[in-house]
C-alpha cells in the first residue's frame, strides 16, 4: 500500500494524493484514446514484440508465412528474427508440437508450456490495452479515498489480478489447441481448417448475440459500479477485485480469442484486428459493433462448414 502525499508535480493537476508511480499509471489512462497507445507501448508492447519475434522465427524456419494463417504474408518481411532468443526457442517448441510428437508424449509437456507462454503473451497484448478505462476508474476512486486519509493499494495490484485471470484462461486455450492438434493431425502453428474452423467461428459469432455476452460487456464498459461497490483497501482484496474484473472481461472476450485458432495462433495481423475490435466494442455504446462482428464471423463460419461438407 502507499500513503497519501502532497502533489509535487505541477503538471499532474489530478491524482495528487497518489505517489509518483500511481499518478503515472493514472495519467496513462486519462483519456479514451491515449490509454491504448500508452498501454500498448509501455505494458503490452513487450508482449507484442515477443509474439512478433515468435512469428518471425517460424517464418525463418519454415521459409514461408503460410503456416501462420491469412494476412501474414503482408508483414512477413517486417517481422524481427532473432535466432537463439527466448521467443525463437518458444516458437521452435510450438513448431515441434505436431500430432505425432504429442501422441508420442516425449516432449508434450514442453510444447504445452510453450503454447501457454504464447497464449498468455497474446492475452496480455490483446486485452491489457482494453483494461485502461478500468485502471483509470480505480485510480480516480483511490485518489478520492486517499484525499480522505484512507489507505489505498497501488493500481499495479489490480492489474496483476486482472492478468492472473487471463493466465488461467491461457491454460484453457492451450488445452483446446492441443486437443485440436491431436484430433486433426495439424501443426500447432497452423490455423484450424474446414469444419473445425467453421465451428469455432460460428460459435464465436453466435456468442456475440447471447445475454451472457451482453452482461459481461456491460460490466466491462462500466467498471465503476463493481469497483465502487466492492472497494477494498488491502492488497489481497484489490488483487481479488482485479480478478473479478478480469473474469468479466474473459466472459466478454473468450470467444473472440478462440478465433485465433481459426486464423492462426501466431497471426499478429489478426491479433491486431481483434484488439482494435475489442477496444471499440468495450469503449462504445449499444450493440451495433457487437452484432455486426457477430454476424460477419457467423456467416464466415457457416460458409466454411458448408464448403467442407459439399
Amino acid at each position: 500500500m502507499f500513503t497519501p502525499r502532497a502533489n509535487t508535480d505541477p503538471l499532474d493537476g489530478r491524482f495528487d494524493q497518489l505517489d509518483r508511480s500511481g499518478r503515472t499509471i493514472a495519467r496513462m489512462a486519462r483519456r479514451p484514446v491515449w490509454p491504448v497507445l500508452a498501454m500498448v507501448l509501455l505494458t503490452a508492447g513487450i508482449a507484442w514484440w515477443f509474439l512478433m519475434s515468435m512469428a518471425g522465427s517460424v517464418i525463418a524456419i519454415e521459409g514461408t508465412p503460410r503456416p501462420l494463417g491469412p494476412g501474414m504474408s503482408l508483414i512477413a518481411n517486417l517481422l524481427p528474427v532473432d535466432p537463439g532468443s527466448f521467443a525463437a526457442t518458444i516458437a521452435d517448441l510450438c513448431l515441434s508440437g505436431g500430432s505425432d510428437v504429442l501422441l508420442a508424449g516425449g516432449s508434450s509437456m514442453a510444447v504445452a508450456l510453450a503454447l501457454f507462454v504464447m497464449w498468455f503473451a497474446m492475452s496480455a497484448a490483446m486485452m491489457l490495452p482494453t483494461a485502461a478505462p478500468m485502471i483509470r476508474t480505480y485510480a480516480e476512486i483511490a485518489d478520492t479515498a486517499a484525499t480522505r486519509g484512507e489507505p489505498v493499494v497501488h493500481p499495479a495490484v489490480l492489474t496483476a489480478g486482472y492478468l492472473f485471470v487471463w493466465a488461467l484462461a491461457a491454460i484453457g486455450f492451450t488445452l483446446i489447441q492441443l486437443a485440436i492438434v491431436k484430433f486433426t493431425g495439424s501443426a500447432t502453428t497452423s490455423p484450424a481448417k474446414g469444419v473445425i474452423a467453421g465451428i469455432i467461428l460460428l460459435g464465436a459469432g453466435l456468442y456475440q448475440f447471447t445475454s451472457l455476452k451482453q452482461a459481461c460487456l456491460t460490466k466491462c464498459r462500466n467498471p465503476f459500479t463493481t469497483l465502487f461497490a466492492r472497494w477494498r483497501t488491502t492488497v489481497p482484496g484489490v488483487f481479488r477485485l482485479g480478478m473479478e474484473q478480469g473474469a468479466w472481461c474473459l466472459g466478454c472476450c473468450w470467444a473472440l480469442m478462440l478465433i485465433m485458432l481459426a486464423v492462426g495462433s501466431m497471426n499478429v495481423v489478426w491479433m491486431a484486428a481483434l484488439t482494435l475490435f475489442t477496444f471499440l466494442e468495450k469503449t462504445g455504446a449499444g450493440r451495433v459493433t457487437t452484432n455486426a462482428g457477430g454476424a460477419i464471423v457467423s456467416i464466415w463460419g457457416a460458409a466454411l462448414i458448408w464448403a467442407a461438407l459439399i
